[in-house]
C-alpha cells in the first residue's frame, strides 16, 4: 500500500527528519528552478515601470502594461503543449528537459529583444516585446513547475516547495535590483541583457539532474488525435477522482479571506499614520524575514507533519492571522502591534504557502503535471481577480477596519471547514494524484486511470 504524502512508510518524521531535505538534490535544483522562475515577471514588473518612466511615458501608458501580466493566468490553455507535444530532435534528451531547454532559450530571447527596443521611439514595439516575454515567462513556469514536481518525492514536496519559493524571490527581487544597477551605469539594455543569464540556474539544473525518474510514461503522442486527446485527458483524468469537484470548490475559496484582508493592510497603516519609514521597516523589511522563516517552517511541518494536518494547520493560522490586524487597528498607533501583526500575518502565510503548493502539487497525475498543476494554480487566483481594491474598501467604509477584519477571518473558515471535512471523508487521500503517492510513476498514456 502506498505511503501518505508526507510520511515515509508509515513511520513518524522526526524535526531531523524534517530539515535534512533541504540539503538534498532535488530541492536544490528546485531553489535553482524558483530563481530563473521568478526574473521573467520581475522584467515586465516594477523594472519596466521604472523604465518606462526614465523614458519619459506617460503614466496612464505605463499602468496599461499591466496588461502584459494577464498572460500569466492564461497559460494552462497551452500547457498540455508541455505534457503532449514532443520537440524534434532536442525530444531524445527527455520531455521535461527538452521543453525546459526551449522554453528557457525563449526567455532569454524574449528578454533580449526587450532590451533591444526603444519604448521612446516606439511604445506598441515595447509593448509586444512587454507580452512575448510573458509568454514566454509563462511557458517557462508551466515547464518549471511539472519539473519540480516530478523530481521531488510525495514527502519532498513540502521542502521542494519551499525551496522554490526562495528561488522565485531571489529571483524576482535579485532581477530588479540587478537591473537598476546596471542601467544606472551602462543603460536598460544593458540591464536587461544581463538579467537574461538569470534563466541559465533552471537550464543547468535540468542538464544536471535529468528528466525525472518517477514519470516514465511509455508511448508518444503522435498525429491530430494525440494531440486532441493531449488536451482533454488532463482535465478528464482529474475530475474522474473521487470528490474533484470539492477539491476544485477548495481551492476557489481557500484565499477568500486571506485575499481580501492584504488589500486593505497599506490602507490601515496610513489611517492609522504610520510614517513612510516605519511602513517599509516593518511592511517591507519585518514582513520579508517572517515570510522567509515561514517558508523554512512550512517545509519542515509538512515533512514532519504530513499533507493533511500541515495544511488544516496553515489554514487555521492563515485565517487567525487576519484578526491580529483587527487588534492593531483597536489599538492604534503601535510600532509593537503592527511588527507582531506583520510577522504575524507574513509567517503564516509563508507556511500556507508552502503546504497548500505542496497539496496542488500533489493533486497532479505524472502523465499531465504541467497541465493539471497550470490549471490548478489558474484557479487559485481566480478569488484575487475578483476580489478588488475597491471591494475591500467599501466594506471598510461600512463595517470599520475591526470588524472588517473579523469579516475576513470568518470568510475564511468555509475553506478550513470544507478541508477538515475532506481529510476526515477521506477525499483528500482518494483525491491525490499519482504525484503525491510514494513509486506513483511509471504512468502509461491512454485513459485516466
Amino acid at each position: 500500500m502506498a505511503s501518505a504524502p508526507g510520511s515515509v512508510n508509515g513511520k513518524r518524521q522526526t524535526w531531523r527528519d524534517g530539515v535534512a531535505p533541504y540539503f538534498e538534490r532535488a530541492p536544490l535544483a528546485s531553489l535553482a528552478l524558483g530563481i530563473s522562475s521568478g526574473f521573467p515577471y520581475s522584467m515586465i514588473a516594477a523594472t519596466l515601470t521604472t523604465r518606462l518612466s526614465q523614458a519619459g511615458i506617460d503614466k496612464k501608458t505605463v499602468t496599461a502594461f499591466s496588461l502584459a501580466f494577464l498572460v500569466y493566468n492564461l497559460k494552462f490553455l497551452w500547457a498540455w503543449l508541455v505534457d503532449g507535444v514532443r520537440i524534434p530532435v532536442l525530444g531524445r534528451m527527455g520531455q521535461r528537459v527538452s521543453w525546459l531547454l526551449l522554453a528557457g532559450v525563449l526567455v532569454i530571447a524574449a528578454v533580449a529583444n526587450l532590451a533591444l527596443v526603444d519604448p521612446s521611439a516606439s511604445i506598441s514595439a515595447t509593448a509586444t516585446a512587454a507580452i512575448l516575454v510573458g509568454v514566454a515567462g509563462a511557458t517557462f513556469d508551466i515547464v518549471i513547475d511539472a519539473y519540480r514536481i516530478e523530481i521531488l518525492e510525495p514527502r519532498r514536496l513540502g521542502v521542494g516547495s519551499g525551496m522554490s519559493q526562495y528561488g522565485w524571490r531571489i529571483g524576482s527581487a535579485g532581477a530588479g535590483a540587478l537591473a537598476l544597477v546596471i542601467a544606472a551605469r551602462h543603460g536598460w539594455a544593458a540591464a536587461y541583457l544581463a538579467c537574461a543569464a538569470l534563466a541559465l540556474p533552471a537550464m543547468v539544473a535540468g542538464l544536471l539532474l535529468g528528466e525525472p525518474v518517477r514519470r516514465q510514461v511509455r508511448g508518444e503522442r503522435r498525429g491530430l488525435a494525440s494531440a486532441i486527446r493531449a488536451i482533454w485527458q488532463p482535465f478528464a483524468e482529474f475530475f474522474a477522482r473521487s470528490g474533484a469537484w470539492l477539491v476544485l470548490l477548495f481551492i476557489l475559496i481557500h484565499k477568500v479571506g486571506d485575499t481580501l484582508a492584504n488589500l486593505t493592510f497599506r490602507l490601515l497603516f496610513d489611517d492609522l499614520r504610520f510614517s513612510n519609514d516605519e511602513i517599509a521597516f516593518f511592511d517591507v523589511g519585518v514582513g520579508f524575514w517572517a515570510y522567509l522563516v515561514g517558508i523554512f517552517i512550512g517545509g519542515v511541518l509538512y515533512a514532519r507533519m504530513g499533507l493533511k494536518r500541515s495544511v488544516l494547520l496553515s489554514l487555521v493560522l492563515m485565517a487567525v492571522s487576519n484578526l491580529s490586524f483587527g487588534l492593531l487597528a483597536a489599538s492604534g498607533h503601535s510600532n509593537v502591534g503592527m511588527a507582531g501583526a506583520i510577522g504575524f500575518e507574513n509567517i503564516a502565510s509563508g507556511i500556507g504557502g508552502v503546504t497548500l503548493v505542496a497539496y496542488f502539487s500533489a493533486l497532479t497525475d505524472l502523465r499531465f503535471t504541467a497541465a493539471q498543476y497550470a490549471l490548478i494554480s489558474a484557479a487559485t487566483s481566480v478569488v484575487g481577480r475578483v476580489l478588488t481594491g475597491t471591494t475591500a474598501g467599501l466594506l471598510v467604509e461600512r463595517l470599520g477596519y475591526v470588524e472588517f477584519y473579523v469579516l475576513t477571518t470568518v470568510l475564511a473558515l468555509p475553506g478550513v471547514a470544507l478541508f477538515w471535512w475532506m481529510s476526515r471523508a477521506g477525499l483528500i487521500d482518494r483525491s491525490v494524484g499519482s504525484a503525491g503517492i510514494e513509486g506513483g510513476g511509471d504512468a502509461r498514456d491512454g485513459a485516466p486511470r
